[in-house]
């Protein structure tokens, strides 16, 4: 169990979890936290990560940074998601080793499971088939990163844990229209429909200055003496992305199921497992403590131990499939969720489907029976978390 006193490295405390990680364990009285921008500390700069560690020496660390975007960034950048993220993984994970940190939690992605997996996706379901061709590569770097977890359990005896989230919405969520993922931008778009509705020009100039779209900012628009031309101009713009006068069209047929769990929650979970949860209590066999920390009585890793070395102890067979799934086990469709949306807005115009783009993974749901089982249950139903989603993103455009 770590103290109070602990110092713990949030790797990606920006983000949309490593924020919220950050604000829990704060509200957990754990402020001894450590931070680093990306232009503070680049993370696949392995002198740089190393300097990082003799100089922090953290006692916990949480893997939360990664290298993300959506499906189009994937497909273009195949090489960069893979390599990016590998370095990152491998930098402060063997980092993370080599300094003694006690206790480490890596964030991946539920983008693992084979494209076909049977649902709800329990985490044995891992390497059964082949895995979604347009985020291959951000997958397989993120299903290294949970086996280099398990992989120095076994061989070291560390306790090092690999949660696995499913889709996460909430405070400091991206809410760019190019690169957004499934909710952030159908608020967006609702949210835009309904201001063009409204003729209020003044609060879409207010929305582009917040978040450009292609460049284009609300400059000009919020004046009395605005051009058509301009107002034409971001009609013209916003149209490209399905967001009209009242109407809002959305890509596939909305039949696709999604699960969503509120970052908070996410947050409340990891920082859980990384206060509660040892990697002895996730494989359920109490002998691993006694073959790997035999003589200890603290916790404390012995590094000279090899019992493990070459991936098998034979006491203990095949031991694999050991990260969380984390999520609420519940799902609903995206034209229910468009449905979520527009009720939270007040938006009283049309959704409609475009049938001719695609839908994407029909059904992606997890079995959250292991995480239960550990302790934690989601407590943000997708109802109030869709307002509480609205009521941020209202609240973040007043804010500079």
């Amino acid at each position: 169990m770590l103290s109070k006193d602990s110092k713990i490295y949030v790797a990606g405390h920006h983000g949309l979890v490593g924020s919220a990680i950050w604000n829990n364990l704060l509200q957990r009285g754990y402020t001894n936290l450590v931070g680093r921008t990306h232009k503070e500390l680049d993370l696949t700069d392995q002198v740089a990560v190393k300097q990082f560690f003799d100089e922090e020496r953290p006692d916990a660390v949480v893997l939360a940074a990664a290298f993300v975007g959506g499906i189009m960034a994937n497909s273009l950048y195949r090489a960069d998601f893979i390599m990016m993220n590998m370095k990152i993984q491998c930098n402060v994970i063997s980092e993370a080793y080599a300094h003694g940190v006690k206790k480490l939690l890596f964030l991946g992605s539920t983008c693992i499971y084979p494209k076909n997996a049977p649902q709800p996706m329990k985490e044995d379901c891992l390497l059964t088939s082949p895995l979604e061709y347009t985020n291959e590569e951000y997958a397989i770097a993120k299903i290294a990163g949970l086996k280099m977890c398990e992989s120095y359990n076994l061989q070291y005896g560390t306790n090092y844990i690999a949660v696995m989230p499913t889709n996460l919405y909430g405070p400091n969520d991206n809410f760019h229209l190019e690169n957004s993922h499934v909710m952030p931008a159908m608020m967006r778009k609702v949210y835009l429909a309904k201001l063009i509705h409204d003729g209020a020009w003044d609060k879409i100039a207010i929305d582009l200055n917040k978040r450009p779209v292609e460049g284009v900012t609300g400059e000009g628009l919020s004046t009395v003496n605005c051009q058509l031309s301009i107002k034409q101009k971001v009609l013209n713009l916003l149209a490209k992305y399905g967001i009209e006068n009242n109407k809002v069209t959305l890509w596939g047929t909305g039949t696709p199921l999604r699960e969503f769990l509120w970052s908070e929650d996410m947050a409340d979970a990891s920082v859980h497992v990384l206060l509660n949860v040892n990697f002895s209590d996730i494989i359920g066999i109490e002998k691993y403590s006694s073959v790997h920390y035999g003589a200890s009585t603290d916790g404390a890793v012995d590094r000279n131990h090899s019992a493990g070395r070459g991936g098998a102890i034979p006491k203990l067979g095949e031991i694999r499939n050991c990260h969380i799934n984390v999520g609420t086990g519940k799902e609903l469709t995206i034209r229910e969720l468009s449905e979520l949306v527009a009720k939270a807005v007040g938006f009283e115009g049309k959704v409609e489907f475009d049938t001719s783009k695609p839908d994407g993974t029909m059904r992606k749901l997890i079995d959250v029976s292991k995480l239960h089982s550990l302790g934690w249950t989601h407590k943000v139903e997708i109802e109030d978390g869709v307002k509480k989603l609205y009521d941020w993103y209202k609240k973040s455009l007043s804010s500079q």
